[in-house]
């Protein structure tokens, strides 16, 4: 619980930051004055003025008692008098290419810190499942492609435009653009025995996804590496301990059906469960070198509407990992393409959400985003800062986003400037204000739900 609650607060704080100088350091370029740079609302934990600080400039720095969010403010004659001889150095007073710039320099610096923290993990490396790849699900789109597990995936691409596959997580991430995007995935599987590769198609355009969650990869029938079916850990009480199963015995075959991997194993735990009710098995297991017949009769568990069977044990022995990194070049340029990736994918899921393609569902709020920030934290340095990226991408698209309260709203403002030659007016800009007000607080409900039915429902 302290290292979710401190991975959270460390990345709000250095998300914002990072916000929130964009606009400071371009309004400072603008030779605009700023007043006050804030990290956080409400009362003032600590506060400083820096005794060397650009010209003209007499910024008091803040961080707030509550953190979900920042500001910048500006000397600006909307918000209060300004003296003749500092009217130059106003916001309201700037040629609108330097209020455009100064608006979106925030979420750009989240977008640059995405591709900052990208090129770190690249450099770095990170461990990483082999894209070798377990027993599809039954009746799934991957069996039907022509997959049977043990394949490793060397190239994937859309429209016949492959590229090499470093992991299992690349290829889960290229599964996910194709299923919510609708194009077909091509898949190059390497050659065994002398034998050349072979390419076979993914027709992910046949899902019609609308949720990026594992019913979708269920339905794709790739759901994990390829493991030893292996028993791990049993928990005290649960089904694997009351049959005698110990940590370390290898499924070979269950009710007569051989079983070659850990995520076969793990399907034929879920489907032994007949009308609500667990269904007993022989298992043949090995155990230090004898074979065993093992009785097991699972644990029935609800999972959405389907009743599915647990043992109470880690099922699966670690995948076969390799270590994904990059060099100087190819990282920074891995890290820009991640990136433009990330951002066009959630751009696309924005859109689809307006229109009702994809479920709401997928709006995450701060509960979600403080469990992940621990998990991520929990796993190691290089994933918390794959989690850092991909919440400031997430941070500096939806700012950008065309909502009056948000600095996408503001571009919009300046864009009727630009056209019309006229700002808009103070009757409309209430107006506006007021209605993305009430449409971020309805969006900021469905996330807050979404977190609530997620991590407690």
């Amino acid at each position: 619980m302290l290292l979710t609650v401190i991975a959270f607060v460390v990345a709000l704080g250095v998300l914002i930051a990072v916000h929130e100088y964009g606009h400071y350091r371009v309004a400072v370029a603008c030779g605009v004055k700023v007043e006050r740079f804030s990290v956080g609302f409400g009362k003032a934990l600590f506060r400083w003025q820096p005794k060397r600080q650009h010209p003209g400039q007499q910024t008091e720095f803040v961080i707030g008692a509550f953190p979900l969010g920042g500001y910048v403010k500006m000397l600006d004659e909307r918000e209060g008098p300004v003296a003749p001889e500092e009217r130059h150095r106003a916001f309201n007073t700037q040629p609108l290419r330097s209020r455009a710039a100064i608006v979106a320099a925030g979420p750009i610096a989240n977008l640059l810190l995405a591709v900052v923290l990208y090129t770190a993990v690249n450099w770095i490396g990170v461990q990483e499942p082999v894209a070798r790849l377990a027993r599809p699900v039954a009746a799934s789109l991957a069996e039907a492609a022509g997959l049977r597990g043990g394949e490793q995936i060397t190239r994937a691409g859309f429209d016949g435009d492959l590229s090499p596959v470093q992991s299992f997580e690349d290829l889960r991430w290229r599964m996910t653009r194709g299923a919510l995007d609708g194009h077909d995935l091509t898949l190059e599987v390497a050659g065994e025995g002398g034998r050349p590769a072979r390419q076979l198609v993914l027709p992910l355009s046949r899902m019609e996804a609308k949720d990026a969650d594992p019913q979708m990869f269920r339905k794709i029938g790739v759901l994990a590496p390829l493991t030893r079916p292996e028993i791990g850990e049993v928990m005290a009480g649960g089904a694997a301990e009351s049959a005698g199963l110990r940590n370390g015995d290898v499924v070979r075959a269950i009710g007569g059906t051989a079983i070659v991997d850990g995520q076969q194993l793990r399907e034929a735990i879920r489907a032994s469960v007949d009308g609500g009710e667990p269904r007993t098995q022989a298992w043949q297991v090995e155990r230090g070198g004898r074979s065993l017949t093992i009785d097991v009769k699972p644990e029935v568990r609800e999972e959405g509407s389907n009743k599915v069977g647990r043992i109470g044990a880690y099922v699966g022995a670690p995948p076969e990992m390799v270590t994904v990194r990059q060099g100087p070049i190819d990282g920074v340029w891995r890290g820009v393409v991640r990136t433009w990736e990330v951002s066009a994918l959630t751009v696309r899921m924005m859109g689809k959400m307006v229109i009702g393609e994809v479920s709401l569902k997928n709006l995450s709020g701060p509960l979600t985003i403080a469990d992940y920030a621990g998990k991520s934290a929990s796993l190691g340095f290089t994933q918390y800062l794959i989690f850092l990226a991909l919440i400031s991408v997430s941070l500096g698209v939806l700012n950008l986003m065309p909502l009056p309260v948000l600095d996408g709203g503001h571009l919009m403002y300046y864009l009727w400037e630009g056209l019309t030659g006229k700002s808009v007016s103070d009757a409309w800009m209430e107006r506006l204000q007021r209605g993305g007000v009430a449409l971020l607080l309805v969006m900021m409900s469905v996330a807050l739900f979404n977190d609530v039915t997620r991590l407690f429902g």
